[in-house]
């Protein structure tokens, strides 16, 4: 059985020494920290994704130049020299 005696529990809040802070003043800052954190992940990743494809797209076979190979050459072992 509950003391006849005990006080009521004062308004629940964050107390600093100079000034008290709501707790649905915190909800509220919390709940748009979060929301923002969310779209910002959503927009990261969707920038990320757009720079993977933009740099597939730089080294494709079709964009890069034609690379001038040198004719294959058989080597003489006798004669230490490049003959065709």
């Amino acid at each position: 059985m509950p003391a006849t005696n005990q006080q009521p529990l004062p308004n629940p809040a964050s107390n600093f020494n100079l000034f008290s802070i709501p707790q649905s003043f915190l909800l509220q800052i919390g709940t748009a920290s979060i929301v923002l954190l969310l779209i910002t992940e959503k927009a990261t990743v969707k920038a990320l994704e757009a720079i993977g494809e933009a740099s597939e797209e730089l080294f494709r076979g079709d964009r890069l130049p034609n690379l001038d190979f040198p004719e294959e050459h058989e080597t003489n072992p006798d004669e230490n020299t490049y003959t065709k």
